[in-house]
């Protein structure tokens, strides 16, 4: 997780008022190019899941999506498209024109 999606984390998590909450990101089929990410925030952990912690946030990540995300970042960005959590990821072989979907 970059600094500045680390920032953003910490803030809606503010804004909510609900230090339990946690970024989950999860890969799902479907998008154009096969899978999806997506991002919710969750305050339940599960006892496979993954947490990562970084610049003082943290993001959680089940075992069925953590192979998919292996070596991943997740940043925030801001832009002419709005602004949104996006993941870079090694993994994948191609994406789709919009960034939110990808295949491996």
């Amino acid at each position: 997780m970059t600094e500045n999606a680390a920032e953003k984390v910490k803030s809606l998590i503010s804004e909510e008022g609900n230090p339990a909450l946690k970024l989950r990101v999860f890969v799902t089929g479907g998008g154009c190019s096969g899978f999806q990410y997506g991002f919710s925030f969750d305050p339940e952990l599960s006892d496979d899941d993954t947490i990562v912690q970084n610049h003082g946030a943290a993001l959680v990540v089940d075992p069925l999506s953590y192979q998919y995300l292996t070596g991943a970042k997740v940043d925030y960005v801001e832009g002419l498209q709005g602004a949104k959590f996006v993941v870079n990821n090694p993994l994948a072989s191609t994406t789709c024109g919009c960034g939110s979907s990808f295949s491996i």
